[in-house]
């Protein structure tokens, strides 16, 4: 009978960060239920830790500074971040951590976690394109990026100042679709 020993197997999990530099939040909502509005929030952090391996082990967390939305007007702004909607002084980050990831095709990716806003929690899905290929920036660091969508009902989150319209209808629409454009460098 021989002696073996089994080599203790290689983990191939890296660390990647959020380039805030180079990544951005963003939505859109329908506004008095015939356009939409957009808005963005400027600062983000996190990282992806990467299974090579095995994509279905890796995670992500992202935190976002709610206090940094900017929708191009300064009273919209205001308002948003004020107790009728982000509340920011109270609920100053919105936070996603993911709990699976699961390759739907090649170049594809569904990520599911909970999503934390004005201090509510619910699970969501993101659809995820990426990550791209790592590429090298010319100062040597090596980055991959990922676009990710989700849509959430903003009332599951505890947002449901809205305005009644003359017409009919209301001034916010309930629907917001989030989407996240993040850069990562390796750590």
């Amino acid at each position: 009978m021989t002696n073996t020993t089994l080599a203790p197997t290689q983990t191939s999990t890296t660390t990647w960060n959020i380039d805030a530099a180079h990544s951005v939040a963003e939505f859109k909502v329908k506004h008095m239920m015939i356009s939409n509005v957009k808005g963005r929030f400027s600062k983000l952090s996190g990282a992806l830790l990467f299974d090579e391996s095995d994509l279905a082990n890796s995670c992500v967390e992202v935190s976002i500074e709610t206090a940094s939305i900017q929708t191009g007007e300064d009273q919209r702004d205001a308002h948003l971040k004020s107790a009728d909607f982000f509340d920011v002084e109270k609920f100053p980050t919105l936070t996603f951590k993911s709990s699976s990831i699961r390759i739907v095709r090649d170049g594809e990716l569904s990520v599911e976690g909970e999503l934390t806003i004005h201090g509510v929690t619910r699970k969501v899905s993101f659809a995820v394109e990426g990550p791209t290929p790592p590429s090298k920036d010319p100062w040597g660091n090596t980055r991959v990026a990922v676009s990710a969508s989700t849509k959430i009902n903003r009332k599951d989150f505890g947002l449901s100042w809205n305005a009644a319209l003359e017409t009919g209808g209301i001034l916010v629409g309930e629907d917001v679709t989030l989407t996240l454009d993040v850069q990562f460098v390796k750590a």
